[in-house]
């Protein structure tokens, strides 16, 4: 395995989709967190099973959930202390 060496800090700025996304994930992560313990969908519950904005509701947090796996692979820029 090759070694990493640290020339600093490495600080990474979110962005407004960064905050939306893992907003949109929180609420999935909640909702299937709800639906194993209680077999309560509360999307569906909301909305209607399968109306067109609980649909709309599951796909972007589908998309949300692809946005943040990307985000977690892709390499920060560093920075330095002076700009923050």
């Amino acid at each position: 395995m090759a070694t990493v060496k640290s020339a600093g800090i490495v600080r990474s700025r979110r962005t407004p989709a960064d905050w939306l996304a893992g907003a949109l994930v929180i609420i999935g992560a909640i909702n299937w967190g709800l639906v194993g313990l209680l077999q309560l969908d509360l999307v569906a519950a909301i909305f209607g099973a399968t109306s067109l904005p609980s649909k709309a509701v599951y796909v972007l947090v589908g998309l949300a959930a692809v946005y943040c796996l990307v985000r977690a692979f892709v390499p920060a820029k560093p920075t330095s202390l002076a700009k923050l």
